[in-house]
């Protein structure tokens, strides 16, 4: 595997790793890995930005540029509270702004232009800077097809208080070392206690940073961003790719603006009016459900799959093995019940993770942690030197802006319990991972439910085996809105465009020509 092979296809785990709605432990993860690029003055709100060559970006993040792309990078400047909401206008960060980063991919091969496709890789917390550079590398590295590259420029952003926007910061690298690292399932009541008092702290320390200022990053107040974003790469309509978060973030973008809405494609679709429990318990039920058909897998093809042919069972053992008797690394670092666990969420965000997941957890069998943090960390976005960039903090700050439920302790010391009956792999980290959000201070700032009235048709993909976005959730966003279309991909992992002919045909014919998927449509997994 060349070198650019291999460092896309880091990106492309990690981007695959970022969880929508609740959180298991303090969040989910897309490393940031290009400069921030601050010497560029964010031009004013509702001021042309001013564009410059950032052939750098693309250097640091992959090693080069995609051959015949160009890109491009700008700042602007939005309010820090576009004025929602009861006393908003009054209120916290009135008359201050925040900075918005843009990339913009133009190809050399660019002819009959429709305009902009703008880019969002779910989290929240991911960064659609870096995600628009993996996709500019085209389809033989899981990017985008050169008919859609051909046609729009590719722009990514990062939102508020994510990696170059004005980003959040409160969380220490040790906080988070320790929250990935906690036993998922906290038993004893001391240590049930210490991972409330984890999060608290982590919570406390947030609020002392930010204080009043903690709601305004929001899905809503980020949805109305975006809407600067069209205006200024000159869209008089949007045209959206939105994965995980991403479906939210767009679905909220057509509530508001329906007439300014082009096209948007929803992959990986979050179900906008599921509450903090009923959120958690649905992925606690989707991984459970991909962790069986990685089960399944393993048992069918014993030469590829060391731990078969009882693949859950030898995962349930390392977890328990490592609670009491961590294997530690040649330098040093212990390979917790966490971490492992973390190994395992990691895997199943692709099919292909699921050899890696066996490998890892055979070999920490034999005394060998290193693949178990190496699927961890590629989820975690921790570097080798143990730092973490703010996409945790960022992560935090969004989903807890927008959640309303806030579920007692003995809620959540109860449904631990019974999602150990339902979910026994999952369910118990779905639970107790509730407390990012119980324990955040500050106001709540929640987005909009509703259908986009006037809009036009909007296409909502899912996945059949998506551990993260479930795939029930697909045709609740599109019943929602009222202008969905379901397009299904009846594969494994999160997310389906652009990963077969089928669903590629079907999403490029609408964001090119506006040609909505035929209703019903289903593509076969291969």
């Amino acid at each position: 595997m060349t070198r650019t092979a291999h460092r896309i296809r880091r990106i492309r785990l990690t981007l695959a790793g970022l969880l929508a709605g609740a959180l298991l432990a303090t969040g989910c993860t897309l490393p940031a890995f290009a400069p921030r690029a601050e010497d560029s003055a964010a031009s004013a709100p509702g001021d042309t930005p001013a564009w410059r060559a950032c052939p750098e970006v693309a250097d640091d993040l992959v090693g080069r540029g995609a051959p015949g792309m160009r890109y491009e990078c700008a700042r602007i400047a939005v309010p820090r509270n576009w004025g929602t909401g009861t006393g908003a206008t009054a209120g916290p960060g009135s008359g201050e702004t925040f900075e918005i980063a843009l990339l913009r991919v133009r190809s050399s091969k660019q002819r009959d232009r429709i305009g902009s496709l703008v880019i969002n890789p779910g989290g929240p917390g991911g960064s659609g800077v870096d995600t628009a550079v993996y996709l500019s590398f085209g389809p033989s590295f899981g990017g985008l097809p050169t008919a859609v590259t051909d046609r729009f420029d590719i722009v990514g952003f990062d939102p508020r208080g994510v990696s170059r926007s004005s980003p959040v910061k409160c969380i220490s690298d040790a906080d988070l070392d320790a929250s990935f690292g906690y036993d998922p399932d906290p038993r004893s009541q001391q240590s049930f206690d210490g991972y409330q008092a984890l999060n608290r702290r982590i919570g406390r320390g947030c609020g002392d940073r930010y204080g009043d200022q903690l709601p305004l990053y929001g899905t809503e107040q980020a949805a109305r961003d975006m809407d600067a974003v069209r205006a200024a790469v000159g869209d008089d309509k949007l045209t959206y790719l939105g994965y995980s978060y991403g479906t939210l973030l767009g679905a909220t973008y057509a509530q508001l603006y329906p007439q300014r809405v082009r096209a948007l494609v929803l992959d990986g679709a979050v179900d906008p009016r599921q509450q903090l429990v009923a959120g958690s318990e649905s992925q606690a039920r989707g991984f459970e459900r991909a962790f069986d058909n990685f089960d399944r897998w393993c048992a069918a093809n014993a030469a590829r799959c060391p731990i078969a042919p009882d693949a859950r069972g030898a995962v349930t053992s390392a977890i328990d093995k490592a609670k009491v008797s961590p294997v530690r690394g040649a330098d040093g670092r212990e390979a917790t019940s966490g971490w492992v666990f973390y190994a395992v969420i990691s895997s199943l965000y692709t099919e292909s993770g699921w050899q890696e997941l066996a490998r890892a957890i055979d070999r920490l069998d034999e005394g060998d942690p290193a693949e178990v943090f190496k699927l961890a960390d590629a989820y975690a976005g921790r570097g080798e030197d143990g730092h973490y960039s703010n996409l945790f903090d960022a992560n935090l700050a969004v989903n807890c802006a927008d959640e309303t439920e806030k579920p007692s302790v003995a809620q959540i010391r109860d449904l631990q319990s019974q999602w150990r009956q339902k979910y026994p792999l999952f369910g118990p980290a779905l639970a107790v991972g509730m407390f990012g959000c119980v324990e955040w201070p500050g106001g709540r700032d929640p987005y909009p439910t509703g259908p986009a009235v006037g809009a036009p048709p909007i296409v909502v993909v899912g996945t059949t085996g998506d551990p993260a976005t479930p795939y029930e959730q697909t045709a609740r966003l599109a019943d929602m809105l009222g202008v969905g279309r379901v397009l299904t991909w009846e594969g494994e992992g999160h997310t389906a465009y652009p990963q077969t002919s089928c669903i590629t045909a079907a999403v490029d014919a609408y964001l090119i020509s506006l040609t909505v998927p035929r209703e019903g449509l289903r593509c076969p997994a291969g």
